[in-house]
C-alpha cells in the first residue's frame, strides 16, 4: 500500500517520529519498519527521525505486507451496496434495515462482506448500526487509516444524526435524556435504564414534525454510544418507535422507523469537512402511511 497527501496548515510543529506516532497513530513495530527500509518521504525526499516536519509537506509512506498482513474475509453481493461517498481510505455506504454491520460467527455475511466486495479489498468497521436500524455507516477501507477514524469516534468528533418516528406528541421541541442504560437481567438482548449499576448515556431529541395520528418524527443525537440508546431512551419516556420488535411489541409497523440520517466529520488527512445525508425507501414509506 502507498499513500501520499499534503499535511495540513493546521499542524502543530513536531519531528518525522512525532507525526507517525502522534497523528498517524501508526504502530511503533510498522513505524521501525518504515525507518529501516527508508520507507517514508517527505516531498520526495528521504528524511530523518528527528527532522521537523511543516504545513504543505509532502508525505509518501509505503507499507509492505508484514507491516499490515492481508486479512481475508468472504466477500458478500456487491450489487447489496449503496455508496454515499468515498475516497482512496474510506467509504460510506447507506445500510437497509433487517442487515448486520458485520457477522458474530466464523462465515456470517453481513454489510462489511458486501462492502468489501464492492470495494474489491477488505474493509473494516468503523462504527455500526443495531441490525433493524438502517442508513449511514463508515467504514475504513485499509488498516492505516482505522485507528485514526476509530480516534475520531472516541473522541466524538464523528457526528450522527438520527431519524425515529416515535408514539405520542412532544410538547417541547427539544429535549434531552440523560438516563443510565444497564442490562435487562431478563432478557439478555434487551437494555433498560438503570440508575443505579448503569452507565451514563445522553440523548438530544429535536421534534421535526407532528402528525395527526399523534406520531411524532424527531431528529436524535447521541452524546454517548449505548447500546441501543435511543431505542431505550424513547421507551422509557413512553415514546416508543414504531416498529421496534423489543421495546415495541405491540407496533405493527413492518420495520424500526430509526434511520441514521445524517454524518459529519473533518477528514483525518484531507482535513476537508463532509457531512453526508441519505434515507431509506422503506423508511420514507412507512414514514408517509404511519405519519
Amino acid at each position: 500500500m502507498q499513500f501520499t497527501f499534503t499535511l495540513p496548515k493546521s499542524l502543530p510543529q513536531m519531528t518525522v517520529k512525532q507525526f507517525l506516532e502522534e497523528q498517524l497513530l501508526i504502530p511503533r513495530k510498522i513505524r521501525h519498519f518504515l525507518r529501516i527500509k527508508k520507507n517514508i518521504l517527505m516531498n520526495h525526499k528521504e528524511v530523518h527521525w528527528n527532522e521537523m516536519v511543516k504545513p504543505g509537506d509532502i508525505c509518501q509512506l509505503t507499507f509492505d505486507e508484514e507491516d499490515y498482513p492481508p486479512k481475508e474475509i468472504l466477500w458478500g453481493n456487491s450489487d447489496l451496496v449503496q455508496e454515499i461517498y468515498q475516497d482512496q481510505h474510506l467509504i460510506i455506504v447507506n445500510k437497509p434495515e433487517g442487515m448486520k454491520t458485520h457477522g458474530n460467527q466464523p462465515g456470517e455475511i453481513a454489510l462489511l462482506n458486501h462492502v468489501s466486495a464492492y470495494v474489491g479489498q477488505t474493509c473494516y468497521v468503523v462504527h455500526r448500526l443495531d441490525m433493524e436500524t438502517s442508513g449511514l455507516v463508515l467504514f475504513a477501507k485499509n488498516p492505516f487509516i482505522l485507528p485514526i477514524l476509530n480516534r475520531l469516534l472516541e473522541k466524538k468528533e464523528i457526528a450522527r444524526e438520527y431519524w425515529a418516528l416515535i408514539e405520542g406528541r412532544v410538547e417541547s421541541k427539544e429535549l434531552v435524556f440523560r438516563d443510565k442504560i444497564g442490562r435487562d437481567r431478563h432478557d439478555r438482548r434487551k437494555r433498560i435504564v438503570d440508575a443505579k449499576n448503569g452507565q451514563y448515556a445522553e440523548t438530544h431529541i429535536s421534534r421535526l414534525k407532528q402528525f395527526p395520528n399523534k406520531t411524532t418524527l424527531v431528529r436524535c443525537k447521541l452524546k454517548t454510544g449505548r447500546t441501543h440508546q435511543i431505542r431505550v431512551h424513547l421507551s422509557h419516556h413512553n415514546h416508543p418507535i414504531l416498529g421496534d420488535p423489543l421495546y415495541n411489541s405491540s407496533s405493527k409497523v413492518s420495520r424500526l422507523m430509526l434511520h441514521a440520517f445524517r454524518l459529519s466529520f473533518t477528514h483525518p488527512l484531507t482535513l476537508e469537512q463532509l457531512s453526508f445525508t441519505a434515507l431509506s425507501d422503506t423508511f420514507e414509506t412507512e414514514l408517509k402511511q404511519n405519519g
